[in-house]
């Protein structure tokens, strides 16, 4: 899906950005990610930022909206850009960040950055645990959506899907009582969500933002790990020092699993063509990961 442009935006919404922020001096409209909207660096003589927007009769306005939400309850030593500015503005909602100089993290495997990634994660728990966010959305209705269409492919039986009775049995019995908790998650931690600058790493993008269990946002950075060549169970060691880990019922952690990879299974399948080969390669790693739980259940 193609990213919207800053010249997409209504000119009396771009008037009201350069009201607070200065007249653009250069514009770079960033490309990529799966979230639909703007998204664009706006240089003025007086700031640098980080513009994004969203049509309110978009799909995606939910996820704008949680994030703004989420951003703006993060206490101050929680490691994220705070929001700059925010208006409803022309069927728009805009959010301004500054813009952060610094690189994607790398997860691969003997990767200078991991124990900053790992630092920053324990770091990230203690700081919103609890919750900081009263109105948070609740991890169950994720989870429900995952196993919604967890459900929905593995009752195909025209689709060719390897590993169909592993994700049966992962599932058998799920709780989701073992995802309630107190904790404020990011719920989409990756490479591209982890910002290395000169300050350390920075976690990026709340939209996913909602309230469960403390170890959630650790095994899902799991399957990420395994994708950039981290064997499961080295993966799993990595996240072992997070103080919430031990907590972690087994099965929950398989549940996980397997619900997070048939996400990407079925999105590989029936999602926009432009993304499949990245959720194929996904699946892939989730299934791996899968299987290696399925061995110490």
């Amino acid at each position: 899906m193609p990213r919207l442009t800053w010249t997409d935006l209504p000119g009396t919404t771009r008037t009201a950005v350069q009201a607070v922020f200065g007249r653009p001096v250069t514009v770079d409209d960033l490309g990529g990610g799966l979230m639909p909207g703007l998204a664009c660096r706006l240089s003025t003589d007086t700031a640098d930022v980080f513009v994004k927007a969203v049509a309110v009769d978009s799909p995606a306005h939910r996820l704008y909206v949680n994030e703004r939400d989420a951003n703006s309850a993060l206490p101050n030593d929680a490691p994220a850009p705070r929001l700059l500015w925010t208006a409803d503005l022309d069927g728009w909602l805009v959010l301004v960040f500054p813009y952060l100089n610094g690189r994607p993290a790398d997860l691969s495997p003997a990767s200078p950055d991991l124990p900053a990634v790992v630092d920053t994660l324990i770091h990230l728990t203690k700081a919103l645990t609890p919750s900081p966010w009263q109105d948070a959305p609740g991890v169950a209705a994720n989870i429900a959506g995952l196993h919604e269409k967890a459900t929905r492919l593995l009752a195909r039986g025209d689709v060719e899907l390897p590993g169909r009775d592993l994700y049966v049995e992962a599932l058998r019995g799920l709780d989701v009582d073992a995802f309630t908790g107190g904790s404020l998650l990011h719920y989409d931690l990756h490479a591209g969500n982890l910002l290395l600058t000169r300050s350390g790493p920075q976690v990026l993008d709340w939209a996913f933002a909602c309230v469960g269990a403390p170890w959630i946002d650790a095994a899902m950075l799991v399957p990420r790990l395994i994708e950039v060549g981290h064997p499961p169970g080295d993966a799993e060691a990595l996240v072992a020092d997070l103080p919430a880990w031990d907590s972690a019922p087994s099965g929950a952690i398989t549940g996980l699993a397997a619900l997070w990879t048939l996400f990407r299974e079925y999105k590989a399948r029936f999602g926009p063509a432009d993304v499949r080969d990245h959720r194929a390669r996904a699946a892939a790693a989730g299934r791996a990961w899968v299987e290696h739980r399925s061995g110490i259940q």
